[in-house]
C-alpha cells in the first residue's frame, strides 16, 4: 500500500510502526518524533556502576489478552532472556501498603485477610463484597469511579482503597475519573451480570483473543504478577527501534516536530520545521492536545473534542540509600487524597527488582510519586517549581512514612509534564464522536496512544496493533 506516517515515537507510535512493518501491504512507514529520543515515558537511567532507575512505568502486568500480546512482542524482539519476573508468591506481590492516619497498613490479601477487620477499614472486606450482589444496577451510562464504588461497595472503600488506587494508577482524582473508561471490567461486570462479584466469577462480556506465545505461556506456568527487563523498561522501545531500523521499510526521524497536517489529493501533507512529507494515511500517537493544534480547521469538531482530554503532571523522584532502610518489605505504599494531596505513593523498587540495585554493596532504591491531579494546587506552576523543592518534599515523605532519617546517597528528580491523560466522566462519548467524525469525513487517520483507550503500556501497545489491523483489514 502506500506510505503511512506515524506521528509520535513513544511506545504507542513504535508499536503501531512495528505492526505496520510486518505487513506486506505497507511499502513505507515514516515515524516522526519531536524529541531527541524514542520511547516516550518508558525512560530508564542506567548508571555506570550497574544500578537502574525508572522515570516512568517500572513493571508490566502479563495478565489478560493485552498482557499476552505484549509478551508475544517481547518474544519476537528477542528480549525473552532479559525478563525479570515477579511471581504472585513474591513478597512484593503479597505486601502492598496504604499510608492512612499517619501510619502504614498492609492491604488484606488471601481469604483470611478478607474475613477479618483489618485497619484502616472498619469492617471485613468480605462483608462489602457479599452485600454487593444485592445492589441494583446503576441507571447512568457513565459515572465517576468514586460514585460507582460507593454505590456498590460502600463509601469507606471508595474513600480509602479506591481513592489511593486511582492516585497510584492514573495520578488522578477518583471523583472525576470515569469508571466506564478507566475500569471497563467493573463497568461491564455490572452491565452484563448486575454485580461485580458475579462478573468476576462468570466473566463480563467478550474479551479479545490473543493466543499466548512461548513467553506468555511461561508467565502463566510460573504465575507472574508483573515483569521488567534487566536493563530497565527503556529496553523495550530501544529493541523496537532497532527492529524497525532493520526492517528496510521504516524511516525514523528524531527532532521532527509536526507543525501542521493538511489534506492532499492522495491523503495528507505533514509539515515539519524543514520540509513536507506526503502520506496516504496518518496514525497519530501524539497526545490529544498536540494533535489538536496540528489539525486543519476543517477538522474543528475533532479539534474541540481532542482539546477536552486533560492530562496531569507527575514528579518522579528516584532515591538511593546505602544499606537496608525499609521498616517493611513489599511493593510500596499509596496514600488516599485525604492523607496528603501532594504525595501519591512510594515504590520500594529494591524489593520487586533487586537486580536493578548496583551489584556491590547493599543499597535500597525508592521512588516517590508526587502531584498528579493535585500538582498545581500543592506545588504551583510546573514551569516554576524547582527540583530542590520537589526533592525536599520527597525526602520529607520518606522520613515521615518510613522513618528514614539518613539522607539519600543519590537522587534524581524527573518532572513528567502532562504524562497521564485523565479519562473524565463521559470520555467514552468523546471517543465515539471523534471516531464517527473521522469515519463520516473519510479521514485517513487513526488515533492511538494513551489519550484514548487505556493508559497502561499493555493497552497502548494493543491499541496500536488494533489500529493497524483495522487499517489493513486483517483482524487482530
Amino acid at each position: 500500500m502506500r506510505t503511512v506516517a506515524v506521528l509520535g515515537g513513544g511506545i504507542g507510535g513504535l508499536a503501531a510502526s512495528y505492526y505496520l512493518s510486518k505487513s506486506p501491504q505497507v511499502t513505507k512507514v515514516i515515524v516522526l518524533e519531536s524529541s531527541s529520543r524514542f520511547g516516550g515515558w518508558l525512560w530508564s537511567t542506567r548508571r555506570s556502576d550497574g544500578a537502574v532507575f525508572e522515570h516512568g512505568p517500572r513493571g508490566i502486568r502479563p495478565a489478560g489478552a493485552v498482557g499476552r500480546n505484549t509478551l508475544n512482542m517481547v518474544d519476537d524482539l528477542g528480549l525473552g532472556g532479559e525478563i525479570l519476573p515477579v511471581t504472585y508468591s513474591h513478597i512484593a506481590s503479597k505486601n502492598r501498603y496504604l499510608y492512612v492516619n499517619q501510619r502504614l497498613h498492609r492491604m488484606p490479601s488471601g481469604i483470611s485477610g478478607l474475613l477479618r477487620t483489618v485497619p484502616p477499614f472498619s469492617r471485613p472486606l468480605l462483608l462489602s463484597v457479599a452485600m454487593e450482589i444485592l445492589v441494583k444496577k446503576g441507571k447512568e451510562d457513565d459515572e465517576s469511579i468514586h460514585s460507582f464504588v460507593t454505590r456498590r461497595l460502600g463509601k469507606e472503600l471508595a474513600d480509602i482503597a479506591v481513592d489511593s488506587l486511582c492516585r497510584g494508577v492514573f495520578a488522578g482524582d477518583c471523583r472525576k475519573l470515569s469508571v466506564r473508561s478507566c475500569f471497563p471490567v467493573l463497568y461491564n461486570a455490572e452491565q452484563h451480570r448486575g454485580s461485580l462479584t458475579l462478573g468476576m466469577l462468570l466473566g463480563s462480556g467478550p474479551t479479545p483473543v490473543v493466543p499466548p506465545g512461548p513467553l506468555a505461556q511461561r508467565s502463566i506456568k510460573e504465575s507472574w504478577a508483573q515483569w521488567s527487563l534487566s536493563r530497565g523498561m527503556e529496553s523495550l522501545p530501544e529493541a523496537i527501534t532497532e527492529y524497525l531500523q532493520h526492517s528496510g521499510k521504516v524511516q525514523l526521524h528524531r527532532e521532527a516536530a509536526v507543525k501542521q497536517i493538511s489534506p492532499s489529493a492522495l491523503g495528507w501533507k505533514v509539515h515539519l520545521e524543514d520540509g513536507v512529507i506526503s502520506a496516504d494515511h496518518i496514525i497519530s500517537a501524539l497526545p490529544a492536545k498536540a494533535l489538536s493544534s496540528a489539525l486543519p480547521s476543517s477538522c474543528e469538531p475533532l479539534i474541540q473534542q481532542l482539546q477536552h482530554i486533560s492530562t496531569v503532571t507527575v514528579a518522579v523522584v528516584n532515591l538511593e540509600y546505602e544499606g537496608s532502610i525499609l521498616p517493611v518489605t513489599g511493593f510500596g505504599h499509596l496514600l488516599p487524597s485525604s492523607e496528603d494531596l501532594g504525595i501519591l505513593g512510594v515504590v520500594y523498587d529494591s524489593v520487586p527488582f533487586p537486580q536493578h540495585n548496583r551489584p556491590n554493596g547493599q543499597t535500597t532504591r525508592l521512588t516517590v510519586m508526587m502531584g498528579g491531579a493535585w500538582f498545581q494546587e500543592v506545588f504551583g506552576d510546573p514551569e516554576a517549581v524547582t527540583e530542590e523543592h520537589l526533592l525536599a518534599r520527597a525526602n520529607e515523605a520518606v522520613r515521615c512514612h518510613l522513618g528514614v532519617t539518613k539522607a539519600p546517597s543519590w537522587s534524581r528528580v524527573a518532572l513528567q509534564r502532562d504524562c497521564i491523560p485523565q479519562y473524565y466522566k463521559g470520555h467514552f462519548q468523546k471517543l465515539k464522536s471523534m471516531r464517527s467524525f473521522i469515519r463520516q469525513n473519510n479521514l485517513s487517520l487513526s488515533l492511538v496512544g494513551s489519550s484514548y483507550d487505556g493508559v497502561s503500556v499493555n493497552d497502548v501497545i494493543f491499541n496500536g496493533q488494533t489500529a493497524v489491523s483495522e487499517l489493513l483489514g486483517t483482524g487482530v
